[in-house]
């Protein structure tokens, strides 16, 4: 048995060195420059999407993952709400696969108020904002998110990733910097990649390796601006933001803080990061969120100072060249924050759940790596094969955790990932974590 044991291991792995060649030499062959080429001389590679470089690389995992005879755990239907549990292929699940932290989505005051909306204004705004999209909703769901935040005002976007996209992509250019934690969301390094700035990145939570980034690199910028998330989705961390805002004052620099995550998460009431470490809100220049997490819609917001947001809103093409965000979305996310404000014990079960899961996974001995332990919680296992093997079998006795592979993290730190509910019980997380360890 030990031998057919060391076998099956060795092919895992002779599989997967394969496969990280293959993917190495696609992306090294997609590098290299076009030669002077004309006409019939073009070779297929340039005019076909078949042969596109991103879609190799997906047929050569898919293949990885045929030959190891791992079931692919992506696109699954979900067939109705999506909180604790889910119904999946007729089956109801135990789901930690989805953002609805406060369990909102699908509450019955919130579908009345997006029907509502509907009966009013209909299902879309029909036009930008600044042209003839705008209506009444908008601006209250802005001001209530200021509000909320203790800020002058807010702007809602039509998605949140074109949130940083088009606010990083605006308001710097080819004259100044743009410092990153080296694991921030996709969103913002396109946004400064629109932008023309220079671009840095720092460890993760290395805050010291910030400061001698900004030692080194300010004076040679005009504006520089620090963003950092106030929750990392991967591992379920957060920075210093005490720390954050002292390096922002001394260094006369711009700080953004991307709450996607950490908004109605954080906080004895939800207020994300800054109620965590009791920082006045006006110490931040730039507060972004979304409207899909804890406020049950879709979209993403600005909120600061009145300068920053009129600037957006009136100039910012992401948001002066798309349409409004339909009118039933905003009054679902609004209704959310009242909900949010009224029942704060949410929020205490949410915290409570959480701590019970990660203390029994550390319990158990599972590698929760840095997590927090509030909201997002990875099961580190050092193997994409792992993981989805893991996930599918999991998945078969009714769990449903998505699994995160290489290259969306490094191959050592692919794991899974586990979002809890605040409507998640400990029965729950006792039968997954022990399924989880007996597969171990």
């Amino acid at each position: 048995m030990a031998v057919k044991k060391l076998t099956s291991d060795l092919k895992q792995k002779l599989i997967q060195q394969s496969l990280h060649r293959k993917l190495k030499n696609s992306a090294a062959e997609a590098d290299k420059p076009v030669a002077s080429l004309n006409g019939s001389a073009i070779p297929d590679k340039f005019c076909r999407f078949d042969q596109h470089p991103g879609y190799t690389q997906m047929q050569i995992m898919n293949k990885g993952a045929e030959q190891l005879g791992v079931e692919s755990p992506f696109f699954r239907v979900h067939e109705g709400l999506a909180g604790s549990t889910t119904t999946i292929e007729g089956r109801e699940l135990v789901n930690f696969a989805s953002y609805n932290y406060l369990n909102l989505s699908g509450h019955p005051e919130i579908n009345q108020a997006a029907c509502q909306a509907i009966e009013q204004y209909g299902t879309s705004v029909s036009a930008s904002r600044i042209v003839s999209g705008e209506r009444p909703i908008h601006r209250q769901l802005e001001q209530a998110l200021a509000n909320t935040y203790g800020v002058d005002d807010a702007v809602v976007f039509v998605s949140g990733h074109a949130t940083n996209v088009s606010t990083l992509g605006y308001l710097f250019g080819a004259k100044d910097l743009i410092i990153h934690d080296e694991y921030i969301h996709n969103s913002s390094i396109v946004g400064a990649q629109l932008s023309g700035a220079r671009r840095l990145a720092f460890p993760h939570n290395n805050l010291d390796a910030l400061e001698r980034l900004l030692q080194e690199n300010r004076h040679q910028f005009e504006r520089v601006i620090i963003v950092v998330e106030g929750l990392y989705s991967m591992d379920g961390d957060f920075p210093d933001l005490n720390r954050l805002v002292q390096l922002k004052q001394q260094y006369r620099v711009f700080l953004m803080v991307d709450e996607a995550h950490s908004f109605g998460v954080l906080g004895k009431t939800g207020k994300g990061l800054r109620e965590t470490f009791n920082v006045a809100a006006s110490d931040v220049d730039i507060w972004m969120g979304t409207l899909s997490k804890t406020l049950s819609g879709c979209g993403g917001y600005i909120a600061g100072e009145s300068a920053l947001v009129e600037n957006l809103r009136y100039l910012a093409p992401g948001f002066l060249y798309s349409v409004g965000i339909p009118a039933p979305v905003a009054a679902a996310a609004l209704k959310s924050l009242e909900i949010m404000a009224r029942e704060p014990e949410r929020v205490v079960r949410l915290r409570s759940i959480s701590e019970y899961f990660i203390a029994k996974a550390r319990k158990l001995k599972l590698n929760t790596g840095d997590s927090e332990g509030i909201a997002i919680i990875p099961v580190i296992l050092g193997s994409s094969v792992k993981a989805a093997t893991l996930s599918s079998a999991l998945f078969k006795q009714g769990i449903n955790v998505q699994p995160i592979l290489y290259p969306a993290v490094p191959e050592k730190s692919a794991r899974l990932r586990f979002f809890l509910s605040c409507e998640h019980t400990p029965e729950q997380v006792d039968t997954t974590l022990d399924k989880l360890a007996a597969l171990l």
